[in-house]
C-alpha cells in the first residue's frame, strides 16, 4: 500500500474557501498600500545566508535557531529560505540602484516567510507577511505615516482590539552607552539570568530586555532604560513622532522594553498588538533602520518600514465577524449543461462567447444526465442554466432555463445568445455584447 504523504508540520495548505478569503483580504491591503503611494516589489524566496546574518544579527533567535539554511549541492553556496522581507528588499534596492534611478522609494511586498519554530496558533513554519519599506526618508514624518497606515487598515477591517506600543532605540553610540550600563546591571544579577540571557549577556544584552521568561520580568523591568541615554537629536526625533501621532488622536503606550528581534533597528520601533490571539499577540511591527543599506554594501540611506502577519490578521478578521468582507463561494452568471458529442462542442462555443463579454461561466464537464447536471447547476447558485442537447446542437440554438425566481425556459439562436443573456442579467446595460462572436456563428 502506498503511504499517503502529508504537508510538512507547520506549513499549511490553504484550501479554496479560505484562499478566496485570503484574496479578498489581499485586495483590500493592496488598495490601502497604493493609496499611500507604495509600489509592489517581488524578491526571491531563497537568498544568500550571509544577507540575514549580516542584517538581522548573528546573536538573534532567527539566525541562531530558526532559519532554514542549506548548502547548494552544485556550487556550495550557502542559501536560506527568507525568514523576513526587509533584508531582501534592501538587497534588491542596492543591487538594482533603485534610489539613484528614482529617488526615495515606497515599496511593498507580500508572500511566504520561513522560520523553524514550534507550530502553534498564530505561529507557523511557513507564514505569510505583507511588508512596507520606505527607503530614503529621514524624518519622523515617515515613521508617523507608517504607524497611521496601520491604524487606518484596522479601521477598514473593523478590528478594534489592537493597541500600539512605541519606543526609541536611539543611535548606535547611545545604544553602546546603554549597553555598558545594561551589562553592568545584568552581571550583578547573573544568578537570576536564564540560559539564553547568560549566553547573550555580552553578545547582545539588549535582547534580554525582550525576554518572555516570567521569572525574569521583574529583573528586566528594573534594568537601565535606553530612554535615559538618548541624545538631543534622538529625543527630538521621537518627540516629533509623538506629536504627529498625538495630532492624529492616536492612542499609544511607550514600552521601554520594546527592542524588536532584529539588530538592524535604530530610533523608532513599534508594535501593534492584540490579546485575542493568545501568546502570539503581535500582528504588525516595524521601525527605523537607517544603517541597514550601508551595512549591506549600499550608500548611507535612511529607511523605515513594517511587516504584518497575514495569518494573525485573518484570524482577527474572521473572529470579528466582518461578514461583508469574507469570501463566499463564487456564483457563476451562467452554468452550461450539455449531453452528446455535438452538444458538447456547441457548449464550449457558447461558454466562450459569454466569457468574451465578461460573464463568469461554469461549463459542466464529465458527462451525466441532464437531471444530475441541473442539480449541480442549481447548487452552484447561478441564476441561469444553458441547456444544450442533440436537438439544440442540430438547430444551432441554446436553451436558457431560469433557476431563480419566475420565468419559463426558452431557446434562442446562438447568434443572439450573448445579447439575450446580458439583457436577462443586466437589463440591456452590459457593454460590448456580442464581442468575439463575429468570427463564427457557433455551428457544429
Amino acid at each position: 500500500m502506498i503511504q499517503t504523504l502529508q504537508a510538512v508540520r507547520g506549513m499549511n495548505d490553504i484550501l479554496p474557501d479560505d484562499a478566496e478569503t485570503w484574496e479578498n483580504f489581499e485586495d483590500i491591503v493592496r488598495d490601502w498600500l497604493k493609496g499611500y503611494g507604495y509600489r509592489p516589489v517581488r524578491m526571491p524566496i531563497v537568498e544568500p545566508t550571509p544577507l540575514f546574518c549580516r542584517a538581522i544579527g548573528e546573536v538573534t533567535d532567527i539566525v541562531e535557531k530558526e532559519m532554514y539554511s542549506f548548502e547548494d549541492a552544485l556550487n556550495g553556496e550557502k542559501l536560506t529560505l527568507r525568514p523576513e522581507g526587509t533584508a531582501g528588499c534592501a538587497r534588491a534596492a542596492i543591487q538594482h540602484n533603485l534610489m539613484a534611478a528614482g529617488g526615495p522609494q515606497r515599496l511593498y511586498y507580500q508572500g511566504p516567510m520561513f522560520r523553524h519554530e514550534r507550530p502553534q496558533k498564530g505561529r507557523y513554519r511557513q507564514f505569510h507577511q505583507i511588508g512596507a519599506e520606505a527607503l530614503g526618508f529621514a524624518g519622523p514624518d515617515i515613521d508617523a505615516e507608517l504607524i497611521l497606515m496601520g491604524a487606518r487598515l484596522w479601521g477598514q477591517l473593523g478590528l478594534t482590539d489592537i493597541r500600539l506600543e512605541l519606543n526609541s532605540l536611539g543611535s548606535a553610540p547611545e545604544r553602546a552607552a546603554h549597553r555598558e550600563a545594561l551589562i553592568t546591571y545584568l552581571e550583578r544579577h547573573r544568578d537570576e539570568l536564564d540560559e539564553d540571557a547568560q549566553r547573550r549577556l555580552h553578545a547582545n544584552p539588549l535582547r534580554i530586555l525582550d525576554t518572555k521568561n516570567p521569572a525574569m520580568q521583574e529583573l528586566a523591568d528594573a534594568a537601565p532604560k535606553l530612554a535615559d541615554y538618548l541624545g538631543d537629536e534622538s529625543r527630538a526625533h521621537f518627540d516629533a513622532l509623538r506629536a504627529l501621532l498625538d495630532d492624529a488622536g492616536l492612542t499609544y503606550r511607550i514600552n521601554h522594553r520594546l527592542v524588536r528581534g532584529l539588530d538592524y533597528y535604530n530610533c523608532t520601533v513599534f508594535e501593534w498588538m492584540t490579546d485575542r490571539l493568545g501568546g502570539q499577540g503581535t500582528v504588525c511591527a516595524g521601525g527605523r533602520y537607517d544603517g541597514l543599506l550601508e551595512q549591506l554594501g549600499g550608500k548611507p540611506t535612511p529607511a523605515a518600514g513594517f511587516a504584518m502577519g497575514m495569518e494573525r490578521l485573518l484570524a482577527l478578521w474572521r473572529e470579528g465577524g466582518e461578514a461583508e468582507y469574507l469570501a463566499e463561494r463564487p456564483v457563476p452568471d451562467v452554468y452550461v449543461v450539455n449531453q452528446g458529442e455535438n452538444a458538447q462542442r456547441l457548449a464550449f462555443r457558447a461558454a466562450e462567447a459569454l466569457r468574451e463579454i465578461g460573464l463568469d461561466v461554469l461549463l459542466h464537464c464529465g458527462g451525466g444526465s441532464f437531471k444530475s447536471q441541473l442539480k449541480k447547476a442549481d447548487a452552484s447558485g447561478t441564476p441561469y442554466a444553458l441547456i444544450i442537447g442533440d436537438d439544440e446542437a442540430a438547430s444551432n440554438e441554446i436553451g436558457i432555463k431560469p433557476l431563480r425566481g419566475d420565468g419559463a425556459q426558452r431557446r434562442v439562436p446562438f447568434a443572439a445568445l450573448a445579447e439575450t443573456v446580458a439583457d436577462m442579467l443586466y437589463g440591456g446595460e452590459h457593454e460590448d455584447v456580442g464581442a468575439g462572436q463575429g468570427a463564427q456563428d457557433g455551428s457544429v
